[in-house]
């Protein structure tokens, strides 16, 4: 458990510094290229890139960090292969559509759109190269290789953007191939660089390393047995018909933003911008807690056995984590729409002027505030459902996405249609609300042959609720009266108003929420806390 906290802990900060430097050059890129620009770089070719590179190992990912570690890694490292030319597959076909089917931004706003499509292809076929490096570094936790790595390729990509940004803004997309390039490359070289030394070490014999030496991670043929784990492909086949599916549900909105043309170029990057605003503080911590806590679940428990099968110390361990990752998840979800509210309009002021604070920018945000909110509860109920299920219940549950799928789209067109971009919000909280319903569901017929009660973690407070309620009133009072055309005295008003109102906030939560206080000390921060004494 410590080990996935401090993984958790970790990959949160990655996430801080993704989001940063993504927040921090879309600000500074908006000053020297247009709008049109960074709509395509950032809705269609990183859809192409996020969708070549989902479809080609999101599956692999899921089913090869089931169960222990102990076992037979050569067949696991075989099947983790099959990534690459699956990715190839992907990367030529969408390539293909993106370059022939769609809509072609004008040449004279967007120049090199050709190019540009070739190398977020690319670089997804590179970035798939290292994956067996990925798996067992995440198999294993280590998690200062994670950080190190996706550090120094963010960095570099930032680096290399902003030099070609300031000398050659004529270039348009190449600049941004180029930057992607160079992201991926970084990215899997750390990996190579990594193993090449650990393997064969003193210290990877000492922690009994599975792989002793680097051929060992290339294709090998098990004498007398068979190629791959077949339980492993059954299960990963089953979770590529899940993933095809959760992929059209996570990216949606860009997907009927590129095949249905609702939004132009420019408008698709005022959504983009204001949506990564709106997931700089959520998904930061959101998508590490998913990520670890479902190799916890997965770990603790075993998959398709009932609560009377399981280990009573595991299952009582893994029902007080999920309790206390829901209480946490949702009053991190009610603080940020609670005062997500009422400063959506003065953080688009600042951040982009009146090209963002004006018109519909502010009420997407808001809306994106409560989105959170269901992202903060789905985040954690689907991966406890995700790392319990069986290959029949993945299956099963196919269905149901397949379904959420087709309704998702229509939702989001006929939404888009009668609201504009604010529409992908509404229909991407629906489509969460279901998902959410559907994995309360099997969290609660999973225990309720037990004597736990992990759903609890979903009822705060009553005094805390209350205290919210009062802190929206306030704090949307003052935004009507103090912001935000009314100079920088009265926005220090509006922004004062809120940081007391946010600290009376976290005070009744330690006075009420002791058990999940304890909890994040004793986890969480504990490395930290460790540091200061």
């Amino acid at each position: 458990l410590s080990q996935t906290t401090r993984l958790a802990s970790s990959s949160a900060l990655l996430q801080v510094l993704f989001r940063v430097v993504t927040f921090g050059l879309n600000a500074f890129t908006l000053r020297y290229l247009s709008r049109e620009l960074i709509g395509v770089v950032n809705v269609r070719l990183t859809l192409l890139y996020s969708t070549v590179v989902f479809l080609a190992r999101e599956a692999f990912r899921r089913a090869c960090l089931s169960g222990s570690t102990r076992r037979n890694w050569t067949k696991t490292i075989n099947l983790l292969w099959l990534t690459v030319p699956l990715g190839v597959f992907w990367s030529v076909f969408l390539g293909l559509v993106w370059l022939y089917l769609l809509e072609l931004p004008d040449p004279s706003v967007v120049p090199h759109y050709p190019a540009g499509v070739v190398a977020f292809g690319l670089s997804a076929i590179i970035e798939l190269l290292g994956e067996p490096f990925w798996i067992l570094a995440q198999a294993h936790l280590f998690v200062r290789l994670k950080v190190i790595a996706e550090s120094l390729s963010v960095v570099s990509k930032c680096i290399l953007t902003v030099i070609l940004v300031v000398l050659y803004p004529q270039w348009g997309l190449y600049i941004f191939s180029l930057a992607q390039l160079l992201y991926v490359s970084v990215l899997v070289m750390c990996y190579v660089i990594y193993f090449v030394i650990f393997l064969g070490s003193p210290e990877a014999t000492k922690k009994s390393f599975p792989v002793a030496r680097m051929t060992a991670l290339l294709p090998n043929l098990v004498e007398d047995e068979t190629f791959v784990n077949w339980k492993e492909a059954w299960l990963t086949w089953s979770f590529f018909k899940q993933s095809f599916l959760k992929q059209i549900l996570t990216e949606g909105e860009r997907y009927v933003m590129t095949f249905l043309n609702v939004l132009n170029f420019g408008d698709q990057g005022v959504y983009d911008i204001v949506n990564n605003l709106g997931s700089l503080v959520a998904r930061f911590i959101f998508l590490p807690i998913e990520e670890s806590f479902y190799v916890f679940f997965a770990k603790v428990l075993e998959r398709g056995k009932n609560v009377k099968d399981q280990k009573q110390d595991d299952l009582a361990m893994a029902a007080n984590v999920l309790e206390l990752l829901l209480k946490l998840v949702l009053l991190i979800g009610f603080t940020i729409t609670v005062f997500g509210y009422a400063y959506s309009q003065l953080a688009l002021d600042i951040y982009g002027g009146s090209m963002l604070s004006s018109g519909t920018g502010p009420d997407l945000l808001r809306c994106y505030s409560l989105y959170v909110l269901f992202l903060a509860i789905n985040g954690v109920t689907e991966c406890f459902t995700f790392a319990l299920m069986c290959k029949e219940e993945v299956d099963r549950y196919n269905f149901v996405m397949l379904a959420l799928s087709f309704t998702f789209l229509c939702i989001s067109y006929f939404l888009t249609h009668w609201h504009g971009s604010i529409g992908f919000i509404l229909a991407n909280c629906f489509n969460m609300g279901i998902r959410i319903a559907h994995s309360i569901r099997y969290i609660y017929d999973y225990f309720k042959e037990s004597a736990y009660r992990p759903l609890t973690g979903l009822l705060p407070s009553p005094f805390l609720v209350l205290v919210y309620i009062i802190s929206g009133v306030i704090t949307g009072f003052s935004e009507v009266v103090f912001c935000c055309d009314k100079g920088w005295m009265a926005r220090l008003i509006h922004i004062s108003m809120g940081a007391l109102c946010f600290a009376a906030t976290i005070f009744t939560m330690f006075c009420t929420e002791t058990k999940l206080i304890d909890f994040v000390r004793s986890q969480f921060l504990s490395r930290y806390l460790k540091k200061g004494t």
